[in-house]
């Protein structure tokens, strides 16, 4: 019978003497080789932690809420809002639906267009992307908290004197957005009025007289 007819042997035990290498070879962490080699498919998803050969999980797991509503508490233009909401509405929707504040507005809802811009602690971002849930604690301004009818905030004024309020789903957005650009940039190029309000879309084309108003605004030293 050739060699190639041989059945192949069967694997034998480790001997004590190969247990006690393993063993040894282990040093402190407590880990034989054979133990490593069992749990190195997993240690992408779980560190391993050198330590009496524990194995430890990372574990930051959030508490989960909902799909039912939960209390959220929002600061909108200086006073507390209570409301029960889904985790799921976004911000623009707490602000129109649930406490009726309408001057941000709903066109493209994806981020793109600026019409739901609101400021976040100062800061200009599209309401239609943020959770109501996620802003508790944030300090959030719409166009309402800027200025009213008879006491117009300085930037709402330069829309209108320079015509440049015409579209009332566009000219919310780029008033609040204006608010945050000028208090970043008090006096503004042409080139940085341009790139600064590159988030918000006219659908009117009224870019003229929005550029006019940021100027107007700026010059007064009013804007911020």
């Amino acid at each position: 019978m050739d060699d190639q007819s041989k059945k192949p042997d069967k694997p034998t035990k480790p001997s004590k003497e190969d247990r006690d290498r393993e063993t040894a070879s282990s040093g402190a962490s407590g880990l034989s080789r054979r133990d490593f080699l069992k749990i190195s498919g997993v240690t992408a998803a779980a560190p391993l932690v050198a330590h009496a050969g524990a194995l430890t999980a990372v574990d930051d797991e959030v508490a989960a809420q909902g799909p039912g509503k939960v209390p959220v508490t929002l600061s909108v233009n200086g006073k507390k809002l209570s409301a029960s909401l889904e985790p799921r509405v976004t911000l623009l929707d707490a602000l129109r639906d649930q406490f009726e504040l309408t001057g941000a507005k709903r066109v493209c809802d994806r981020g793109t267009c600026g019409a739901c811009t609101v400021l976040l602690d100062g800061k200009a971002v599209y309401s239609c992307s943020l959770l109501a849930i996620d802003v508790q604690g944030r300090q959030i301004t719409t166009v309402e908290g800027l200025g009213e009818p008879g006491n117009l905030h300085p930037v709402q004024q330069a829309f209108v004197d320079n015509d440049a309020q015409q579209c009332g789903f566009c000219t919310p957005g780029f008033v609040v957005a204006t608010k945050a650009f000028l208090d970043q940039h008090p006096n503004p190029t042409h080139e940085q009025i341009k790139h600064g309000l590159g988030g918000n879309f006219c659908r009117c084309g009224t870019y003229a007289g929005i550029r006019a108003a940021v100027l107007q605004a700026a010059k007064s030293g009013k804007g911020v």
